[in-house]
């Protein structure tokens, strides 16, 4: 059996909203008091505080406070989870520390299993049944539909949502999608999104570019905006209702552009998965690629690329293409691309050479051959899992695809003492001058 989530917009009336509000308000407070408690216990006695001790308080603290009474309790566990979760990440390294949340910055709350709650729907629209705060109307459809196993209500952007976690049959979900047994490579890009090849076609994706085509906008509303009272949380300033009001368009235009790069990630991702059920492209560090520039060095020119990388999605369309060939059992390989160099080598004859950002197409002086730059790369990675690099890529024999989707399908690349002896030798004959290992940056066009 297999976890699944599905998403659906709720539409409570006056009376259940303003419970939501309520309840969500309480978890809020409750997340608060247990930060503050850990922190108070570590300064004043030098005792750190877990989970387990806690979760053991809640029906003292209940008794206090009477008014969490009316919220269930597996709900309140949840709660105290998340603040041990972030205090396990700030140990860890991989967070800052633990801070009071404010009611903005709280999206809501979690029923960690199927208590407390009842949904009536079999996948389309329904309704869901919350315990002490009434029935509320859901909108939405599920690709699938399962057992439901846990439940997240969300409050974004003034709506409210419910997000289920579903527990679907390894089978159903198998044969949920149509795919055929081919390999594709895709090439991600900036000017193109996707570029693929299957070896015996191409093709290339168009950027749609939703938040450029929404950056004029948002700027005369980021405008209006200063303009305004804005609030002041230390000094006490409460915002203005103008204030307020440009914010809420704020919010709904980047609503806007958020479901729409969604819905073409899922269309493409897709497309992508219908005819082929292993797919290669280049290892991406996104949030690298994305790094804000240091002083000095051409900061506004990537302020403009980091603009134009996350507006294509590129780690959603990685992810996506993950959890959709898992669905299937099907492949996801990267290609090292610091070793392959896909944008600078040539697919026909191997030929690695130096090429700038601003050359679009690939032109080989060893062989002639001449393609779209982010086809021939994708055609390269293509053939560096055929093994059929020539070159410098049939060199590459220390390469392995340990970031696939699949253990079954593993690729061995032992090599014996002659073949190593033979790669070292091929690397001393490289052509003289210094090939280019492109950037993270660059390799996003590449």
């Amino acid at each position: 059996m297999a976890l699944r989530r599905a998403t659906f917009r709720l539409y409570p009336n006056k009376q259940v909203s303003e419970k939501l509000s309520y309840h969500r308000q309480l978890h809020k407070d409750l997340y608060n008091a247990a930060v503050s408690n850990r922190i108070t216990s570590y300064k004043k006695f030098g005792k750190s505080v877990s989970y387990f001790e806690q979760q053991n308080c809640l029906p003292d603290f209940k008794e206090v406070w009477i008014e969490y009474k009316v919220i269930n309790s597996q709900a309140l566990q949840a709660t105290l989870k998340r603040v041990d979760f972030a205090f396990q990440r700030f140990f860890k390294g991989l967070g800052k520390y633990p801070r009071f949340k404010p009611i903005r910055h709280y999206s809501g709350w979690t029923y960690p299993s199927f208590t407390g709650w009842k949904v009536h729907s079999t996948g389309d629209n329904g309704y869901l049944e919350l315990s002490k705060i009434g029935q509320i109307q859901m909108r939405g459809k599920a690709r699938l539909w399962g057992h439901p196993k846990a439940l997240d209500i969300v409050y974004r952007n003034g709506k409210w949502y419910s997000s289920l976690v579903l527990e679907i049959d390894d089978i159903l979900l198998k044969n949920s999608r149509k795919t055929d047994n081919g390999v594709i490579a895709i090439n991600l890009g900036c000017n193109d999104a996707i570029a693929w090849t299957n070896g015996e076609e191409n093709g290339l994706v168009a950027a749609p570019r939703f938040f450029r085509k929404a950056e004029q906008k948002n700027q005369e509303l980021g405008k209006s905006k200063r303009r305004k009272r804005s609030p002041n949380f230390k000094k006490k300033v409460q915002a203005s209702r103008r204030w307020k009001k440009v914010q809420k368009s704020v919010s709904k235009l980047s609503r806007k552009v958020a479901n729409q790069r969604q819905n073409f990630v899922h269309q493409e991702t897709t497309r992508i998965i219908s005819g082929n059920s292993t797919v290669v492209t280049e290892k991406l560090e996104v949030k690298n690629m994305s790094a804000k520039a240091k002083k000095g060095k051409r900061k506004k020119q990537k302020s403009g690329l980091n603009k134009s990388i996350l507006d294509v999605g590129m780690g959603m369309i990685q992810s996506a293409l993950k959890a959709k060939l898992s669905d299937i059992g099907g492949l996801f390989v990267e290609v090292p691309t610091k070793k392959v160099k896909p944008s600078q080598t040539c697919p026909k004859c191997g030929n690695q050479e130096k090429k700038s950002l601003a050359a679009r197409t690939h032109v080989c002086h060893n062989c002639g051959y001449t393609q779209q730059r982010d086809i021939a790369a994708a055609e390269v990675m293509l053939l560096w899992y055929s093994n059929n690099l020539q070159g410098l890529g049939t060199s590459l024999l220390d390469v392995d695809d340990s970031s696939s989707t699949s253990n079954t399908s593993e690729r061995k690349n032992a090599g014996s003492m002659k073949q190593l002896g033979r790669a070292k030798r091929q690397k001393s004959q490289a052509p003289l001058g210094d090939v280019e290992t492109p950037g993270s940056n660059e390799v996003s066009k590449g």
